[in-house]
């Protein structure tokens, strides 16, 4: 199968360039640089400044590269998880990080990755197909109350036990290997009703396989804390969320990192000595001009803040 030119509708662009308040001279993060659409528009901003592209897909990194044609004195490109902001930030101060989470188009519309419930497909999902474990890894291999667990908690499916109990009843007769055989034993396992209404009954046992392959809620918050760090007093974070559980989970860190003095309401005085690393902004999210371009953005929420002074630094 012919492989698919990357494309990537960037979701929030404007509302995204305008929450880093990008500085000519600053150094900048694009932490999952998918097609590079995020990228060129920071790029193009920068003189003396640099952008450094990360972004665990192959596809993307070969796509990303192309986008920044002309642009390669100011931007360093990164095959890598998010997860590692850590380790390659460690020298760097930044002015300014961005996270767009979650499966973009091109993935989605590749029938070869596996993600779409709309397409057959070996069940792969993953992100980096450098990674050995797949979706297949989880449907055939895990125990019964463990996959119901990974339904229920990743996809909200109030129906996981009986798509559980239906999955492990067929891979006793074989392994379950495609997509859209996946699919009929989930529609095989909940009620008619539930098929006819409240969108493809898949939808939502996809999402939980997804999100547990590339493990994408667990190192969501662990990575925003570590650019946090990394931010010079002033500089932005932006994270962009298409759905309910990275948007809780974002707006949780958020808060967590602009929270003050944490000791309980009957001390005295303060014996923690906390002080918020954030200020957080209201988000923002797509107009009705870009829902009618792009559909795919209808979920799409831009959560951003901007790092405070520490008890020894000062703001500019």
């Amino acid at each position: 199968m012919p492989q698919l030119e990357f494309s990537h509708e960037p979701v929030l662009l404007y509302e995204t360039i305008n929450a880093l308040d990008i500085k000519p001279d600053g150094i900048y993060a694009d932490c999952t640089a998918g097609g590079g659409g995020h990228s060129f528009e920071i790029a193009k901003r920068l003189s003396s400044g640099h952008l450094y592209c990360i972004d665990q897909d192959e596809e993307a990194i070969d796509a990303v590269k192309k986008r920044l044609v002309g642009f390669e004195d100011r931007c360093t490109v990164i095959r890598s998880n998010f997860s590692e902001a850590e380790r390659i930030f460690k020298d760097i101060t930044l002015d300014g990080a961005l996270m767009d989470i979650g499966v973009s188009s091109h993935q989605i519309d590749d029938p070869r990755r596996g993600f779409s419930y709309m397409q057959d497909a070996p069940l792969d999902m993953r992100m980096d197909s450098g990674k050995p474990f797949t979706a297949a890894d989880i449907v055939n291999g895990y125990e019964e109350s463990k996959l119901a667990d990974v339904l229920y908690r990743w996809g909200e499916e109030k129906y996981a036990r009986r798509i559980a109990a239906a999955i492990v009843r067929q891979r006793q007769i074989q392994p379950i290997s495609g997509t859209l055989e996946l699919v009929g034993i989930i529609e095989s396992a909940v009620p008619g009703s539930y098929r006819s209404s409240g969108g493809h009954p898949a939808k939502r046992s996809f999402q939980a396989l997804r999100i547990e392959v590339n493990h994408e809620i667990e190192i969501l918050t662990p990575t925003i804390e570590a650019l946090v760090d990394r931010l010079a007093v002033g500089g932005r974070i932006a994270v962009i969320t298409f759905h309910s559980l990275e948007d809780r989970e974002v707006k949780q860190a958020f808060s967590g990192l602009s929270k003050g003095c944490v000791c309980p309401p009957d001390f005295p005085v303060c014996v923690c000595g906390r002080k918020p690393k954030l200020k957080v902004f209201k988000p923002a999210v797509p107009d009705e001009t870009e829902l009618g371009k792009n559909p795919r953005a209808h979920s799409a929420r831009l959560r951003y803040a901007e790092k405070l002074p520490g008890p020894y630094e000062k703001a500019d």
